[in-house]
């Protein structure tokens, strides 16, 4: 099996259920199943095209089954069935020689799963279900390749009965969401995570975790947020569609100096964390002479 790539960055979801305990509570929510804290669970990332910069999925074997879990929190890709795909042919691989693919018999595989957690700020249904055959070209009422993910959507005061029977994911999108409020109050990036960090430790709530990785979490969300952005212009880019143009002109400018402001912010921050020039301007889309230029 590949080994992880140590230029990917964790997500705090990926970093917070990276963990056996919690992972085996979440799944025991998400499919029903009723495994113990005592159930054999291995955990692997691979070196793969589709997470290039931040690792915001889970994939874990746990008594047979191969699961892949990702988290999303700006949108939700009608592309994911077939990145699945990909990723599970990847994973599939590291668990056997190229030469056993030309053997006689049968080769015993892993069960594979596939869920979405949706943790974003879009209206969706509680849960849907995305298949690959639905970007077939041709349709088929029995297709001979199918590949189903489930999407759970927790945002929005969704998910309710999956938050009540998983107290670690609970507790994940109530800090995710005290620090989106504190957000959309106007408070800043830093100041933002230091109030969700200190009520949550207070209340007992990811106490363990927070306490343990402050420094982690921030740089996490750091980079979050920067992935934010860019699809943030995507959406924008979408909504554009079937406006006059004297409308998208004006709208479009406000928006544009809304992100600049927005990446320079960020910017700001990865900076003052030690990350690269490059690195930043990748990000944030800034100017490397911009982004020298900043603090100083």
């Amino acid at each position: 099996m590949s080994t992880g790539n140590r230029e990917y960055k964790d997500s705090l979801f990926s970093s917070y259920f990276n963990d056996k305990t919690r992972i085996i509570e979440l799944y025991n929510a998400i499919t029903g199943a009723d495994y113990p804290p005592t159930a054999n669970v291995e955990f692997t990332t691979i070196e793969n095209v589709l997470f290039k910069e931040r690792l915001n999925d889970i994939a874990f074997m746990i008594e047979g089954r191969l699961v892949v879990l990702i988290e999303h929190m700006s949108y939700v890709s009608e592309v994911i069935p077939l990145r699945m795909l990909i990723y599970i042919c990847e994973i599939l691989m590291g668990f056997m020689p190229k030469r056993a693919l030309y053997g006689r018999k049968q080769k015993p595989i892993p069960t594979p799963e596939f869920f979405v957690i949706y943790n974003g700020s879009e209206k969706r249904e509680e849960k849907e279900v995305l298949r690959l055959s639905d970007a077939f070209i041709c349709k088929k009422d029995e297709p001979s390749l199918e590949l189903k993910v489930p999407v759970y959507s927790i945002a929005n005061g969704q998910g309710r009965e999956l938050l009540g029977h998983s107290t670690a994911l609970s507790h994940y999108a109530f800090f995710v969401s005290r620090v989106n409020d504190n957000l959309n109050k106007g408070a800043t990036p830093e100041n933002a995570l230091d109030e969700a960090i200190h009520h949550c430790i207070e209340n007992d709530i990811m106490k363990a975790y927070l306490t343990v990785n402050n420094a982690e979490v921030r740089r996490m969300l750091s980079y979050e947020w920067n992935e934010d952005i860019y699809r943030e212009v995507l959406r924008d880019e979408g909504r554009k569609e079937g406006r006059k143009e004297g409308e998208k002109k004006g709208r479009m400018e406000g928006r544009m100096e809304g992100e600049r402001k927005r990446s320079l912010e960020v910017a700001r921050n990865m900076k003052a964390d030690g990350n690269p020039v490059d690195k930043i301007a990748q990000y944030t889309g800034l100017s490397e002479e911009a982004i020298k230029t900043l603090g100083s």
